[in-house]
């Protein structure tokens, strides 16, 4: 059995009480954080980005699906992988489920991932998801948002990663994964204000 302080019901209560205030200032400033972010500057997207569907090639604005805001979700699947990331794979389970919500407020999501249509389209038929996902393979996209390094550049430390230049994280991702990491999970958020607009980021 784990060792662990015991000790009276008001004792406990007392602590807990404690506890609540600090859970309800984390809350406090979590909801500050939201805020800020909200109100990060837009900027927009001039590149073309090119993605393979199951519908067919796909711009980045045909991605939106005629609604205003888009979540990418860049899933860690690359082309060499033979699986998805497992971090990626348990917060993936919950796309299906509010997928649906999100239409509801016109957002409409997507996972991205590097690696070819084919390897994905059977990993989502292994994992019985039915959220879409897109192919980036053979462009720039990942690259260009922070999400994706290669060895070489994680060697020479060119490349961004948490918004900062050269941050060693090919060390510590050889250590989680056993091998270098060369991508990065995200949630990234576009906007569009209708189907002929310009598309931003935040």
């Amino acid at each position: 059995m784990t060792k662990h302080r015991t000790g009276t019901r008001e004792e406990w209560l007392t602590a807990r009480l404690e506890l609540l205030e600090a859970e309800k200032e984390l809350t406090r400033r979590s909801d500050e954080l939201a805020r800020r972010r909200r109100e990060l500057p837009w900027v927009r997207i001039d590149k073309e980005y090119r993605f393979e569907t199951d519908e067919g090639k796909a711009s980045l604005a045909d991605l939106f699906k005629g609604r205003s805001q888009l979540l990418v979700y860049h899933f860690m699947f690359g082309p060499d992988y033979s699986s998805g990331c497992p971090s990626c794979s348990a917060i993936a389970d919950g796309f299906n489920g509010f997928g649906v919500h999100l239409a509801n407020h016109d957002v409409m999501l997507w996972a991205v991932s590097r690696a070819p249509l084919e390897k994905l389209q059977a990993y989502k038929r292994r994992m019985g998801w039915s959220f879409p996902w897109a192919s980036s393979f053979g462009n720039d996209f990942n690259s260009d948002f922070d999400v994706y390094a290669s060895e070489e550049q994680q060697r020479t430390g060119a490349y961004e990663y948490n918004y900062r230049p050269g941050t060693p994280v090919a060390a510590f991702a050889t250590r989680m994964w056993r091998r270098p990491c060369q991508s990065w999970q995200l949630l990234w958020r576009a906007h569009r204000a209708s189907a002929t607009a310009n598309i931003f980021h935040n």
